[in-house]
C-alpha cells in the first residue's frame, strides 16, 4: 500500500513546527477568534496548511525566506485553496515577530468578515 506525501509527513510537520508557527499557535488554539476551532498542519487536498478553520474555510499561512524563491509554487497553491473555497492569508515569519498584532488584528477581521458577512440594502 502506497501513501500520499501527505500521509508520510504529516506527524512530522505537527510535531516539527516551526519557531514562526510556535510564536502565533497559543493565539489562535484553544477557539481564542470568537469560538473558532483553527487546527495546525491540516491536510487539504495534497496540501498541508499551517493553520486552518474549516468552519470559516479560512487559512492562515507562514512563509520563512525559502518562500521567496518559490513563489510560483505559493501562488499555484494559494489559487488551489481558494478554488477550493478558502479564504487564504499569507505572513512572512518576520510578521508573526515583529508585528504580532498586526497579525492577529488580521486574522480577527478575517474571522468576523466570514462569521458575520454584511448584509447590503437594496
Amino acid at each position: 500500500m502506497t501513501h500520499s506525501r501527505i500521509d508520510n509527513h504529516e506527524p512530522r510537520l505537527r510535531k516539527d513546527m516551526t519557531d514562526a508557527e510556535r510564536w502565533l499557535w497559543p493565539h489562535l488554539k484553544d477557539r481564542q477568534f470568537d469560538g473558532k476551532k483553527f487546527r495546525r498542519q491540516a491536510p487539504i487536498g495534497i496540501y498541508v496548511a499551517d493553520f486552518v478553520c474549516f468552519e470559516l474555510k479560512l487559512i492562515v499561512e507562514l512563509d520563512g525566506s525559502q518562500h521567496a524563491i518559490r513563489g510560483d509554487h505559493d501562488e499555484a497553491r494559494t489559487a488551489w485553496l481558494e478554488s477550493q473555497g478558502f479564504r487564504v492569508l499569507r505572513y512572512w515569519n518576520f510578521q508573526v515577530f515583529e508585528e504580532l498584532e498586526s497579525v492577529l488584528e488580521a486574522i480577527w477581521l478575517a474571522v468576523r468578515d466570514l462569521s458575520y458577512p454584511q448584509i447590503i440594502d437594496n
